[in-house]
């Protein structure tokens, strides 16, 4: 298996998230939060989520809510994943 980093993901009690190797935020929301990591796109979610710490140059990213699921998925990526309208500025001026 190739060595892509530091890849590490630990849920506590389904209620917070905390992950190593996140390279990209894509979209958030409370139901869903896309990101590309250094093992490819990953797709949480869940109720009430937030992000509560984000470091991309240390690759660190902390969510709290209730997790309901996580999916990685191939041949995607978070920076596609605007298009569904969920990005930061149409939020903004909804």
């Amino acid at each position: 298996m190739e060595d892509y980093g530091k890849h590490i993901l630990s849920i506590d009690g389904r209620k917070k998230l905390m992950l190593q190797g996140v390279q990209h935020v894509g979209s958030f929301d409370e139901q869903e939060i896309t990101l590309d990591t250094n093992m490819g796109f990953l797709q949480l979610k869940g109720e009430g989520m937030h992000i509560t710490h984000l470091n991309l140059d240390d690759g660190n990213l902390v969510v709290e809510g209730i997790i309901n699921g996580l999916e990685y998925v191939e041949g995607k990526s978070a920076k596609g994943a605007r298009a569904r309208g969920k990005g930061l500025i149409n939020r903004l001026l909804k």
